[in-house]
């Protein structure tokens, strides 16, 4: 990286960066870290994509042909362990690293030596993990979800696997304490809560989400650990236990996940909108509180993911209401960032490209899955394809578009350097039309039937499953042109100005702070 990256490391020592390799391996400065982990998350991504590969080239026709149905079996549970704790949330917790202490106006993180070590956890981690496909019996079987009595019957790895995801909540944990510290203590004078950017304010939230719910998790698989070697029987019926509750201790942690995979995003649009519509976010207030209305509604929907397992009338009623009622602060932030497009003076270079997309398609997987959310369809849906074509909608057009977002966005911050507009414009068209062509027809196979999840099909599903497979593997060999963009932007280029995106007159990089008052009744002057 450049000097830019190298800028404030008089807090480490006084002597400056250690040389070479030891300078990543000891660094307590916030900018290497989230160097560190922003690299890991993309290596990981192209492990998790692997996996996905191999599961699509499996069903591109009916039938047994590329891969053991045990192994099918491994990839869909990897594949997803991978890309939400070895992807998603890394990145994000890069993004957090570099960006929140600029934002804030800090020097660096609150816990810099604690910051090193939350990052040194993850390689290992995964490395205990995806060691697991080569031990006897092979890796994990039983879907992400580890669902009780079936991810009991794995091999030797199940314990291999437990010990991994604990890793990666101490690892979670440790970051969201270092970052809610950081907000709390280290904002400039001045700054107030009512006036931090979004994406501070996004992550904030985040991580109080972290906090409370991966020791939930940690609950879970432990108690799955001690079913399968110490004779307890917490989910064995046999033993007096109840295999569904595993299910609700789950989705406990398993729904506010999903919005710890998506509320940093929603501050990196925040950000990047305001920027290329040359005007301040509209309703930044209600962004907030929008924010806090989703965080806290996550944490009583769980069992919209359990319709199927019997559950009373009334709780069946409840947690369909509860779903529905989160629509309304997403609503409002959707209409918020159309609202800040309105009459703007707008451009669309890649990151803004980005943000679009993610606003169309990620408006797609919501709309899916307020159809979920009614319980007599969702027990036609449920552990179909329809389900996974909603969750992807959800997570590749939003968490992964607003990480490629916001990367095109501060990597002329972050390197010094312009990144190639011409090829990022490429990278955003080639993978936004493979990424419908791959998800899009889930949504058909899902309706008709589909079941997920397993490696053999009927007869009738084979068009579409063929039509999937060609669109992942066209966005997946898509995302090379983004390692391309990335490294040629790192190793030098076209030098970034201080006003990195024209006209924007500062906007950029710390935007969506309450804006000046303005009636909207003359559009802003076109710059």
């Amino acid at each position: 990286m450049s000097a830019a990256s190298a800028e404030h490391h008089d807090h480490d020592d006084h002597h400056g960066p250690a040389p070479g390799w030891t300078r990543w391996l000891y660094t307590t400065n916030h900018k290497d870290i989230g160097t560190l982990y922003l690299l890991f998350s993309l290596v990981m991504f192209f492990i998790g994509g692997g996996m996905a590969l191999i599961i699509r080239a499996e069903l591109f026709q009916p039938g047994l042909q590329m891969v053991d149905p045990l192994f099918f079996n491994s990839m869909t549970t990897m594949h997803a362990l991978v890309m939400i704790f070895g992807v998603v949330m890394p990145a994000f917790v890069g993004l957090a690293n570099w960006m929140i202490p600029m934002m804030i106006g800090g020097p660096d993180m609150a816990l810099p030596r604690l910051n090193n070590w939350s990052f040194w956890i993850m390689p290992f981690a995964f490395l205990l993990l995806l060691s697991t496909l080569f031990m006897e019996g092979g890796g994990p079987a039983g879907g992400w979800t580890l669902y009780a009595p079936l991810s009991l019957q794995g091999g030797d790895s199940f314990a291999f696997v437990i010990f991994s995801i604990h890793f990666m909540g101490i690892s979670s944990v440790m970051g969201s304490i270092n970052i809610v510290a950081t907000i709390f203590n280290m904002r400039a004078p001045g700054m107030s809560l009512m006036k931090m950017p979004l994406f501070v304010w996004t992550w904030l939230i985040t991580a109080f989400l972290l906090i409370a719910v991966i020791p939930v998790l940690a609950g879970a698989v432990t108690m799955l650990l001690t079913d399968r070697y110490f004779g307890t029987s917490f989910f064995s019926a046999a033993g007096g236990g109840d295999p569904v509750m595993y299910q609700h201790i789950f989705w406990f942690f398993g729904h506010p996940e999903v919005y710890i995979l998506i509320l940093p995003a929603f501050g990196i649009i925040s950000s990047i909108i305001p920027t290329f519509a040359r005007k301040p976010l509209f309703g930044y207030a209600s962004m907030v509180y929008a924010t806090a209305s989703i965080a806290f509604l996550s944490f009583i929907v769980w069992a919209h993911h359990m319709f199927t397992v019997g559950m009373p009338l009334a709780g069946e009623m409840f947690f369909m209401f509860a779903t529905m009622m989160i629509s309304v602060p997403t609503g409002v932030k959707v209409f918020n960032w159309i609202a800040t497009m309105w009459r703007g003076s707008m451009t669309l270079e890649t990151p803004m490209l980005f943000a679009v997309g993610f606003l169309v398609m990620f408006t797609i997987g919501g709309l899916s899955g307020l159809m979920l959310a009614i319980t007599p369809a969702d027990i036609q849906y449920h552990d179909t394809y329809f389900v996974v074509a909603h969750f992807h909608y959800v997570l590749v057009p939003g968490a992964i578009y607003s990480i490629m977002a916001a990367t095109y966005y501060w990597m002329p911050k972050w390197t010094g350097n312009m990144y190639d507009e011409k090829w990022g414009k490429i990278h955003f068209w080639v993978s936004t039309i493979f990424l419908n062509v791959l998800f899009f027809p889930m949504h058909f196979v899902g309706l008709a039937g589909m079941p997920r999840r397993i490696p053999d099909y009927s007869m009738q599903f084979a068009d579409w499953n063929a039509v999937a497979s060609i669109g992942a593997f066209g966005f997946g060999f898509s995302q090379l042109i983004f390692v391309y963009v990335v490294l040629k932007c790192m190793r030098g280029g076209e030098k970034a100005t201080d006003e990195v995106w024209e006209g924007a007159d500062g906007l950029e990089w710390t935007v969506p702070s309450p804006a000046p008052y303005h009636t909207f009744e003359t559009p802003p002057a076109i710059r």
